[in-house]
């Protein structure tokens, strides 16, 4: 957003200086043009004084040989001290006097104009604006030469436009160094103004960022910025103070409502097995009672699990993925020894990741556990350690039926369990309460179709410390 915000400004002061330049460049060019061609007129009218005693006299004539003379000589003088073609001309375009000798008057498209000025007893308007890059151009001034009212000759000038162009130039350098330096001083002021306008959006974005991965403390300081993002942060601090203490009544409901529950049922569990001592044995109705009496024991069991989950934070440390998942298969190897299942590792032998070890532990058992039930006897179970970029993942990948599309989608919600299965044991958020787990440490989970047949389960974990809230800290690194 600041590279967007930044490009705006940069095309706006861009605009503006050189709304501001670009006519200073041209006035500055038209100025020293302007000072030429005064110059140049004078001169014209100086020969055009001289030319009226020498016009219509012929050099053979008496006295005529001084007039004409001292014109041509002035001329030739003129050219050798400027380098500037000078003559006069009569109104057929026949010369009288030119400096250098064989020199003819222009007549080109805007140079005709000049002279036809003159011939019309009008000093020339002065050619069109040279610019530095028009090489080949030159600066054309004609004068007429009036006796008796009458327009009898035409003095013109031709002057070479180097020494303009070149003035030119170096009257635009300064400019575009002056702009060059406005330029960079208004960026500098520009990037000073994102960051004071963006900061606080940048402060609010990372606290929405961590309050949606469950840092549910997180909120923003107090900073500057604008009075319209400043209401805006106090805002949003009493928005998430808001829905965290929702969130917390919420959690100690449910926490409060399992733990209250469970006494009450372990004493019902208890009278319907002193009832089950006075039914015939074997009673089906019996058996059915107390096995619903147990699954909801679980449920309550798993509820406070969740509640729990939900109000711990994550104690980060650099822990040893694969000597922990090594552990965790070791305990569960008897149980799928027991159920026909061969559980083993796959992967990295020593792979290292920043985690909670007590929740990827307990996310861990969930999960295997999960897919030792859903394989049948002769089944495999592997789980692989791999570490790719800076993420470390644990698959857990089982041979049995799996799942298809529509329950792949609703895997982990809360209470959630496919229709086949709802004679295994559970409660449905075993799933529920790894997320809630793996989420507080900036971990994931994700789900998979193992091939041919089954289903993958996705931990993934940090590899580098991730950024948190002062709140939330990592702890340091055990051992």
């Amino acid at each position: 957003m600041r590279s967007r915000l930044l490009l705006l400004l940069t095309v706006l002061l861009a605009t503006v200086l050189l709304a501001l330049g670009i006519p200073l460049a041209t006035s500055q060019a038209s100025t020293e043009q302007q000072r030429v061609v005064v110059d140049r007129i004078d001169d014209t009218a100086r020969f055009a004084s001289l030319a009226q005693f020498a016009a219509g006299l012929s050099p053979d004539g008496d006295g005529a040989a001084d007039p004409l003379g001292t014109l041509q000589e002035e001329l030739r003088r003129y050219h050798e001290v400027y380098g500037i073609k000078a003559g006069v001309f009569q109104r057929d375009g026949e010369p009288m006097a030119v400096a250098p000798v064989g020199w003819a008057a222009p007549r080109g498209e805007e140079d005709g104009d000049a002279f036809a000025e003159a011939l019309a007893g009008r000093r020339s308007r002065g050619p069109g604006q040279v610019w530095p890059w028009d090489d080949e151009r030159t600066l054309v001034v004609a004068s007429p030469v009036i006796r008796d009212g009458d327009v009898i000759a035409v003095v013109v000038t031709e002057s070479p436009t180097g020494p303009l162009r070149s003035r030119i130039l170096s009257g635009w350098l300064p400019i575009g160094y002056g702009l060059a330096a406005a330029m960079l001083l208004a960026l500098a002021a520009a990037h000073q103004l994102t960051g004071w306008i963006l900061r606080p959006v940048r402060v609010l974005d990372r606290a929405t960022h961590e309050i949606s991965t469950g840092r549910m403390t997180a909120r923003v300081a107090p900073g500057g910025g604008p009075p319209e993002l400043k209401r805006l942060a106090r805002s949003f601090n009493e928005m998430a103070d808001h829905v965290e203490e929702i969130l917390e009544q919420q959690r100690a409901f449910v926490a409060d409502a399992s733990h209250q529950l469970r006494n009450p049922l372990a004493a019902l569990l208890l009278r319907i097995e002193l009832l089950g001592l006075d039914l015939p044995e074997g009673s089906a109705e019996f058996a059915s009672v107390q096995a619903e009496g147990k699954r909801l024991a679980r449920v309550l069991d798993d509820l406070l699990d969740l509640a729990l989950a939900e109000h711990t934070a994550a104690d980060l440390r650099l822990t040893d993925v694969a000597a922990l998942v090594a552990e965790r298969i070791g305990s569960w190897r008897p149980v799928a020894g027991r159920g026909g299942v061969v559980l083993r590792q796959a992967g990295a032998g020593a792979v290292t990741g920043w985690a909670d070890p007590v929740a990827l532990s307990s996310a861990l058992d969930a999960v295997i556990d999960n897919a030792l039930k859903f394989t049948p006897f002769g089944g495999e179970v592997t789980v692989t350690v791999t570490a790719e970029g800076d993420r470390v993942t644990i698959e857990t990948a089982d041979t049995g039926r799996g799942l298809d599309d529509e329950e792949l989608e609703r895997i982990g919600d809360r209470f959630w369990r496919a229709g086949r299965h709802q004679n295994v044991a559970g409660s449905g958020l075993g799933l529920s309460i790894v997320h809630v787990l793996l989420a507080a440490g900036g971990a994931t989970i994700a789900y998979a179709h193992n091939q041919p047949h089954g289903l993958r389960v996705l931990v993934s974990v940090p590899r580098h410390a991730p950024e948190v809230s002062p709140q939330r800290r990592p702890a340091p690194a055990a051992g």
